[in-house]
């Protein structure tokens, strides 16, 4: 069977090489030509795509990338996995939906399943998605949400592991969008409706998102009363039940928990409920770099001026290159505002901006651990006795205490 992936970032090619592997013909579509010039010649940097077996699968036509519509046409099933960022105003952005489902109406002509896996509030596939492309006079279409649940770089979750939620707008959608699926995923779960399924994905990251404010604020009463809020919460985790740890930091970054409680916010608004505990979360998390800034210059005696700092992993995650909401970029605006000089190494990141990963430098005044990614050898700094904080969320030791 052929299907079309709208959009090949790190959720739609991880999907179209699952689905591929398990027997399907993939049309991987995006618009990004450069993007899809390297994926032609089997090169991309998503964690957890097996670039050997990427090659392998364009070499035998299971996998098509292509920036031609033409490519996608007689798939049966066309799933949606392109961005759903904010705008400007921090409100939800849903262009790339309206755009794929735009070109889907005007430019398909065969009968289709339409998939969405793009994150987005209750509501959109049946409010936004579906009345665009029932204008459609070329082709018939049926519907279904299956929100996507790509961690990258995660060792041991992963697109055939991880349960996945689906339901369609009617039985015929919900079982066919059941049979895709099963193909490549070792557990597949029937939500009630279209809207279940929508919101079980953005409630996630608003549970993180919550709990990560919350624990950003015990760092703040942990400090004022002077002891570890790291070392309190990893004390609670002896717990065998009733606690899940979270940890502090500089703020949250990538396309999902930053974004999707917000969504949630906005939809929850338009129906008249406010979000009280959403919306604190999101401005708590959002103040972080400021307050963690101001408390370093605390600890320097009251001055940043004339500081030089540098910053070891800028990027939102460990062991991944994405910079989509990376907290660091208001971190070291924040620094800089106080007079500091920043610089960053990041060998992941490499160039961002026009501004290129500096080596790690052994006589900086303070060296600031934000993502430590495996590449980076923080040697360089220990040999040098400059002064390091570890503002890193996981439990391993680069050789100085934690921050919070």
């Amino acid at each position: 069977m052929k299907i079309a992936i709208f959009g090949q970032g790190y959720v739609g090619l991880t999907l179209a090489i699952g689905a591929a592997n398990s027997g399907f013909e993939v049309v991987g579509f995006d618009v990004n030509k450069d993007l899809i010039s390297k994926l032609i010649l089997g090169e991309t940097d998503i964690p957890g795509i097996d670039k050997s077996n990427l090659r392998e699968l364009i070499k035998i036509k299971k996998y098509l990338p292509s920036t031609d519509f033409e490519a996608v046409q007689s798939s049966k099933i066309l799933i949606i996995t392109v961005p759903t960022p904010l705008d400007d105003s921090r409100k939800p952005d849903l262009s790339f939906i309206v755009s794929v489902s735009e070109l889907i109406c005007q430019k398909f002509r065969s009968n289709a399943l339409i998939i969405n896996e793009s994150t987005s509030y209750p509501g959109t596939l049946r409010n936004v998605i579906k009345p665009i492309i029932d204008n459609s006079i070329l082709a018939k279409f049926n519907y279904a949400s299956a929100p996507e649940r790509v961690d990258p770089a995660n060792k041991q979750w992963n697109l055939k592991n991880t349960p996945r939620v689906v339901c369609g707008i009617d039985n015929e959608a919900t079982t066919q969008a059941m049979e895709f699926y099963s193909h490549f995923c070792q557990s597949v779960h029937q939500a009630n409706s279209v809207e279940v399924a929508e919101a079980s994905k953005i409630f996630e990251n608003t549970f993180r998102q919550i709990n990560i404010a919350l624990v950003n604020e015990f760092a703040m009463i942990a400090n004022s009363l002077n002891f570890s809020a790291f070392d309190a919460i990893n004390a609670a985790a002896t717990k065998p039940f009733g606690f899940m740890p979270f940890y502090p930091s500089i703020g949250v970054g990538g396309h999902c928990i930053p974004i999707d409680p917000t969504y949630l916010s906005y939809i929850s608004e338009k129906s008249g409920i406010e979000a009280k505990f959403i919306n604190l979360a999101n401005e708590t998390n959002l103040n972080m770099p400021k307050y963690v800034a101001e408390k370093i210059q605390s600890l320097l005696g009251g001055s940043l001026q004339g500081k030089s700092i540098q910053i070891a992993g800028i990027s939102y995650k460990k062991d991944v290159a994405d910079m989509r909401e990376a907290p660091s970029l208001r971190f070291i605006r924040e620094l800089k505002i106080l007079g500091a000089t920043v610089s960053w190494h990041d060998p992941l990141v490499q160039v961002y901006e026009g501004i290129l990963s500096a080596e790690l430098d052994p006589e900086v005044d303070l060296g600031l651990i934000l993502s430590p990614h495996k590449v980076i050898d923080f040697s360089i700094w220990a040999r040098s006795n400059i002064k390091v904080f570890d503002l890193s969320t996981d439990g391993n030791s680069y050789g100085w205490p934690k921050f919070f």
